[in-house]
């Protein structure tokens, strides 16, 4: 990870769970860390807790609601008049509702839609122009995509959800061919979880509170630092080196 103290991150969905973790995790291996969310408050908090364990990168907050493009092309032109631009990019923000294919939502698939896919695309392009301008051939977009993206369980209140993360597995795959056709070494890659403790699942079922709290009680799920460990893992690997997936599970997890 030396190569990349002193550098710039980016990482969506930075105020809980996997993505604190992940920025967490980069700013004490020295990264500058601009941690985007819609509550900013609790990047501020993990931002001094960062400063305070005297960590030698730095976590900036950044306020952002990722289903708007106005926010998020606002955010890359606050980052790159403040730092130049974006070396890393982690698209980490993603949510769920539950919201069957015979009876859901149009809102709720549409919020699903403009955060998991568009605001995830919308970054990646705008990273990637952030580093082609500045001559960057060494950077990295990595996508916390899901399990999700590769099998379709038998949940009729995630199966749109599912959609969106099959679109995530298509859209690194894609991000990948388009990098090699313009000749770059710009790296990307998707890091799929399986069931994590984090708020995502009481989020989801927060209107089903049994159900909410036995989401991790049936067996030891991942933590967001194991994802954590994955981004550095990935980072960490050679230049030339192009790990396309990591797909990880609890050991007693099923599917």
């Amino acid at each position: 990870m030396e190569r990349w103290r002193g550098r710039v991150a980016l990482v969506s969905g930075a105020s809980v769970g996997i993505g604190a973790a992940i920025a967490v995790e980069l700013v004490r291996l020295g990264m500058k860390v601009v941690g985007c969310a819609r509550d900013v408050g609790k990047i501020q908090k993990l931002a001094a807790e960062c400063q305070s364990a005297g960590h030698p990168g730095v976590l900036v907050p950044f306020k952002c609601d990722l289903s708007k493009e106005e926010e998020i092309l606002a955010m890359f032109a606050a980052i790159k008049e403040q730092h130049k631009g974006v070396d890393v990019c982690i698209n980490n923000a993603g949510l769920s509702h539950p919201e069957p294919l015979l009876n859901g939502k149009t809102s709720s698939w549409k919020n699903m839609m403009d955060v998991n896919i568009l605001g995830l695309s919308i970054c990646t392009r705008e990273a990637y122009q952030s580093m082609k301008e500045r001559n960057v051939d060494d950077g990295h977009i990595i996508n916390i995509n899901s399990m999700s993206g590769h099998r379709v369980l038998p949940n009729a209140t995630t199966h749109f959800y599912t959609a969106t993360k099959f679109a995530v597995t298509a859209l690194t795959e894609g991000l990948r061919q388009e990098l090699r056709a313009e000749k770059t070494h710009i790296r990307a890659t998707s890091i799929s979880p399986g069931l994590v403790e984090t708020e995502f699942g009481p989020r989801l079922f927060k209107d089903d509170p049994d159900k909410a709290a036995g989401l991790y009680s049936e067996y030891k799920p991942l933590e967001a630092k194991d994802v954590a460990s994955s981004v550095v893992y990935v980072l960490s690997a050679p230049p030339h080196v192009q790990i396309g997936d990591i797909q990880m599970r609890g050991t007693e997890q099923v599917s």
